[in-house]
């Protein structure tokens, strides 16, 4: 108590609850979402022949969680939009993303230090929008303890549980890919973030919502951005997720499927760092543009 006293826990968590995200937050929150969006293949490509849908994609990147959540609890999907400022900013860095001379935008916010920097902060608008959606759903739906954990879990996953979608604006077509199926650390987090929010809302947690926020925040952050620096896409919660699954439903999360299938299974699973293999393939795709240009 001593120590948690002077500390002042509950101070800080307050302060920290409170603050504002826009535009520090929400710009890390946009460059870093786009610039996943420019890590996918072909993206470079659509955002030359097609800027709308390029931007239409970037777009989803960055409000797909509001469009979806819009969508689920009946209201205009299309009622993010009016946040002008917020429409032009997500656009600013779009724009600078795919367009900005020698890619210097790109080079500047892809430098690791800087990227595991915009990565923590984009963690902190996470969690803050699981938040935000369990208390939406809460004054929506009192006793709709699922109705919560939805719209919740719908805020934190953003473009992910849309992906399939987002990919036909783009001209792709990879079922394979579908979110549901293989969920990312960052979904499965925002579900279970869902969850915990869900359990505070409704008292079944006696913690205060700013704590909450503080320990789920820093604990996103770290996973994130430790997660960022390995380029690795596992999951922390693997170990607990397999015995879990092995106790109710006979068979380990991924583990068993992968020692069945063997080397079958391990081109798929091992995307042992998609995130730098589209790198180097946009990096690729750009100079053999720039030698055919010369």
């Amino acid at each position: 108590m001593d120590v948690l006293g002077v500390l002042n826990l509950g101070d800080l968590a307050q302060t920290f609850s409170k603050m504002g995200m826009f535009p520090v937050f929400d710009l890390a929150y946009y460059i870093v979402s786009i610039l996943y969006l420019k890590y996918e293949p072909g993206s470079v490509e659509v955002s030359r022949r097609s800027p709308v849908a390029s931007w239409l994609c970037a777009m989803l990147y960055c409000f797909g969680s509001y469009i979806l959540a819009d969508v689920l609890l009946g209201n205009s999907p299309v009622d993010y939009f009016q946040y002008n400022s917020h429409i032009l900013l997500a656009s600013a860095v779009w724009y600078l993303l795919f367009y900005c001379p020698l890619n210097l935008f790109y080079k500047c916010v892809a430098f690791l230090p800087v990227k595991l920097v915009l990565v923590a902060l984009k963690e902190v608008v996470r969690t803050r929008k699981i938040a935000a959606g369990v208390h939406h759903a809460f004054h929506a739906y009192h006793h709709g303890f699922f109705i919560m954990v939805i719209v919740g879990y719908v805020k934190g996953s953003g473009v992910a549980l849309i992906s399939n979608f987002e990919q036909l604006l783009r001209g792709v077509w990879r079922p394979e890919t579908n979110e549901i199926m293989n969920m990312s650390f960052p979904t499965k987090a925002s579900l279970y973030g869902a969850i915990l929010f869900t359990l505070q809302e409704t008292h079944w947690i006696p913690v205060a919502k700013s704590t909450l926020i503080l320990i789920f925040t820093l604990f996103m952050i770290t996973c994130k951005v430790v997660m960022t620096a390995r380029h690795s896409h596992g999951s922390p919660f693997a170990l607990i997720e397999s015995w879990v699954c092995h106790l109710l439903f006979g068979s380990p999360l991924g583990g068993a499927v992968e020692d069945h299938h063997g080397a079958d299974h391990h081109a798929p699973a091992a995307p042992s760092s998609p995130t730098k293999s589209k790198e180097e393939l946009s990096e690729g795709t750009r100079k053999r543009k720039a030698k055919k240009a010369e």
